[in-house]
């Protein structure tokens, strides 16, 4: 069983814990989570810890979203949305500048996080293998994540629930296999999706 909650790593995930304690915690189980899907997919060792590093700070971009937007407790108004996508090109130029011989592949995977596998995600517009596998693993958990947790503005759903909606996503938001091998591993360790 992998630990789900984990103390933040670096002065960059204590920044995020001190601007947004949902966000650090969320950063946390999509890095444990990711863990466990990065071996299960066969994710060469050696790229294993950008994979978690940038699970991590998929988020750390959020830091620069205003506060009546990022916390706001109802839906987003398009102008609002656009402000909140932008935290993806945020958190690449934060990791971009990380004094790290891995800099450039972090910035590129946290900047890919919220690309659909079908073209229609943003920031780029990448779809299937042009996005980086560690991103379109990233977006599977993170959707999950934040689907199975209460937020302002909506309620937590159940795992069947979320399980549900990503299945119906399979191939338009996520990678087929990537989902299959997510859902592989949640069937196989109940206690991987659970939320302390």
């Amino acid at each position: 069983m992998i630990l789900i909650r984990m103390p933040p790593r670096g002065a960059l995930a204590t920044a995020l814990s001190l601007r947004d304690a949902y966000t650090q915690d969320h950063c946390g189980r999509v890095e444990a989570i990711c863990m466990a899907l990065g071996q299960r997919c066969g994710l060469d060792p050696a790229q294993l810890p950008a994979l978690l590093d940038a699970a991590r700070l998929h988020d750390i971009g959020k830091i620069g979203i205003p506060d009546h937007i990022l916390f706001k407790p109802g839906r987003l108004d398009p102008d609002e949305w656009k402000i909140m996508q932008s935290h993806a090109e945020a958190g690449a130029r934060i990791c971009a500048e990380l004094d790290r011989p891995d800099a450039a592949l972090l910035a590129e995977i946290v900047r890919h996080h919220h690309e659909n596998f079908d073209g229609s995600g943003y920031p780029d517009g990448l779809a299937g293998d042009a996005i980086p596998l560690a991103s379109r693993m990233i977006r599977v958990v993170d959707s999950y994540d934040a689907m199975t947790t209460r937020r302002p503005y909506q309620p937590s759903r159940s795992h069947a629930q979320a399980m549900a909606i990503l299945r119906s996503e399979r191939g338009t938001a996520s990678d087929p296999l990537v989902f299959d091998h997510f859902a592989a591993l949640l069937e196989e360790d109940s206690q991987l999706g659970a939320k302390p």
